[in-house]
């Protein structure tokens, strides 16, 4: 049983949400202003987190950003939820690192298919507890990046992303594997969130940034030992 803050103001869709997930075995948690979101999360500790973009008091992506912020709610997993209008919103919130998102309507069934396959990941991600290659360490119990021994920190979707790399250092990552074992699924808006999410994960790493190698119409691989004839 996962504990499920459902961040939603539309009275009928919240229930509907929670009345789906009681059934599967869940505990939701319902929070109808955007103002409460943020106490609540820090107060329950959530599994995960649906949340609706448009919100009173505090959009969906300013609570977004709080979390993201708070080092005890930076790594809960995040879905959004979007009016079919809110494309550029959707974007965003991607970019951000939100962990998936869907567009109202939607049926409750497809919801929960989603949230499992997001829980999925993340036990996936934290099952074995260090993955070492090189200078890099990921400590996946706690989510962690140490490189040469310093931490670093990275957002749930950043961190899933060098996991999928590391795990197979050997192997090109196509642009359509790394969607689908990052963030589950393909789409146009998504293959610019992964470059986007790939330019701020060397960033961060500054100068080892290099271990992560475009291959040029291919993909990315993660090179524990960098080869000088490969352009980063």
């Amino acid at each position: 049983m996962s504990k499920i803050l459902i961040v939603e103001d539309e009275s009928d869709i919240a229930e509907l949400i929670a009345l789906h997930l009681t059934r599967e075995g869940h505990e939701p948690i319902c929070v109808a202003n955007g103002l409460r979101a943020m106490p609540i999360a820090l107060e329950q500790q959530p599994e995960l987190i649906v949340l609706d973009l448009m919100l009173p008091g505090l959009d969906g992506l300013q609570i977004f950003k709080r979390l993201r912020a708070d080092t005890r709610t930076s790594t809960i997993p995040v879905i959004f939820l979007t009016a079919k209008g809110q494309v550029t919103d959707k974007i965003a919130g991607l970019e951000l690192g939100a962990d998936d998102y869907l567009t109202k309507p939607f049926s409750p069934r497809e919801l929960y298919l989603r949230i499992s396959a997001v829980l999925r990941r993340v036990k996936k991600v934290t099952h074995v507890s260090e993955l070492q290659r090189g200078r890099f360490m990921l400590d996946r119990k706690n989510m962690k990046l140490f490189l040469d021994g310093t931490p670093l920190d990275l957002t749930t979707i950043e961190f899933k992303l060098l996991t999928t790399l590391m795990e197979n250092d050997t192997a090109v990552h196509s642009r359509a594997d790394l969607l689908r074992d990052v963030w589950g699924y393909n789409s146009d808006v998504a293959t610019r969130t992964l470059d986007t999410h790939i330019k701020r994960l060397r960033e961060k790493l500054g100068a080892a940034g290099e271990h992560i190698v475009t291959i040029r119409g291919t993909g990315f691989q993660f090179q524990t030992e960098l080869a000088a004839s490969q352009p980063a």
